[in-house]
């Protein structure tokens, strides 16, 4: 089979990362057989620099009429300056309004060899942590109507507007009971309809779509509440489905407990077969170019891929084992580095994750 993916290597370590996720992407082909055709493009900052704006409508175009999108990172300070629609971090926004990918996938996963990472109690990680994190994406506070006003006698005010339609909660809600049919047939839904209007049309519509699964236990749930379970309990979840800023929060805070932000991947889909895949870490310019980024999560970025866009599962559980088995053997970068583990570089950890997935 053929596929065309558009990469957007970005900014920071975004290049690095990306280059060894490359690796892993012609391995597949090579062991699998199957044919990939890669086209750069720039996005965020790197965008800015080149043609003065974060999301060039090249760079759209050609991620429109691709199979998927592959992201490295986007931001860091030498833009952080520039008003908010110019920033890098408006280029990210604007690709996933373009290519209508309103649900965003973030697992969160506690590997067995990496448990000790974990800022929790080992009673409380237990024998590890499957959490998998459904946010809504295009709509919500971030893409609400927002602006700045001059007050009587209090100075300046801003303010950001909260809005959901039904159509948007259903779309995403009812990814989120398929994604749970698929998993253990357990759902959270995360809103605060003790106080929000928003959260309570959201709670509805919930309740509504839940009618179509029987088979899945419905949790409603209070954000503040959800945050401080997440720490206390984190077992009691497996699907959490929740509003674009909630989800944000939330899913950074599963992905802390996992113990490495450099470890996890996500999908952002749509309607249809295209997504964009990245990892959910930042471009942290402090380590750029220095040979010590973590790969991991941009290459289980891939395995999203090929599991979302191209239905491709068994290579998706392929390279997941294949980084099983590398951390397995107590290979390291110095994000999840432990006494007596053994620390390496980007590309050695990518040069490692490529050779066990051709040996499978």
């Amino acid at each position: 089979m053929k596929f065309n993916i558009a990469v957007l290597p970005g900014d920071g370590i975004g290049p690095e990362v990306i280059e060894q996720s490359i690796e892993i992407i012609m391995a597949v082909g090579e062991k699998y057989g199957h044919k990939f055709i890669l086209t750069e493009a720039k996005l965020g900052g790197c965008a800015i620099d080149a043609y003065g704006e974060p999301l060039p409508s090249e760079t759209l175009e050609l991620c429109k009429n691709s199979d998927a999108v592959l992201l490295g990172a986007v931001g860091g300070y030498k833009w952080d300056t520039l008003p908010g629609n110019k920033r890098p971090e408006a280029g990210l926004l604007g690709i996933r309004a373009g290519l209508g990918l309103f649900a965003n996938l973030r697992p969160a996963v506690i590997y067995n060899s990496l448990k000790d990472a974990s800022p929790l109690r080992s009673d409380i990680v237990k024998d590890g942590i499957d959490i998998m994190v459904v946010r809504e994406l295009t709509g919500g506070m971030y893409f609400g109507d927002r602006g700045r006003k001059q007050t009587n006698d209090m100075g300046q005010a801003a303010y950001d507007t909260e809005m959901y339609s039904e159509f948007e909660v259903e779309r995403i809600v009812r990814l989120a009971f398929e994604t749970a049919m698929k998993r253990k047939k357990l759902l959270t839904s995360v809103d605060k309809a003790n106080v929000l209007e928003s959260s309570r049309l959201w709670r509805e519509v919930v309740l509504k779509v839940s009618a179509d699964y029987p088979e899945v236990t419905l949790n409603h749930m209070y954000v503040d509440n959800a945050a401080m379970q997440l720490i206390r309990n984190p077992m009691q979840f497996d699907v959490m489905v929740t509003t674009n800023m909630f989800g944000d929060i939330l899913s950074d805070e599963a992905s802390m407990i996992t113990g490495s932000i450099g470890m996890l991947p996500s999908a952002s889909l749509g309607k249809g077969t295209l997504g964009l895949y990245e990892p959910i870490h930042g471009s942290a310019p402090d380590i750029a170019g220095q040979d010590k980024a973590n790969p991991i999560a941009t290459i289980l970025s891939v395995a999203m891929m090929m599991k979302y866009s191209f239905g491709l599962d068994q290579i998706a559980s392929d390279i997941e084992s294949a980084v099983c088995k590398v951390l397995d053997k107590g290979y390291r970068t110095g994000d999840i580095a432990s006494p007596g583990s053994n620390v390496i570089g980007t590309k050695m950890m990518g040069c490692l994750i490529k050779n066990e997935l051709l040996a499978l």
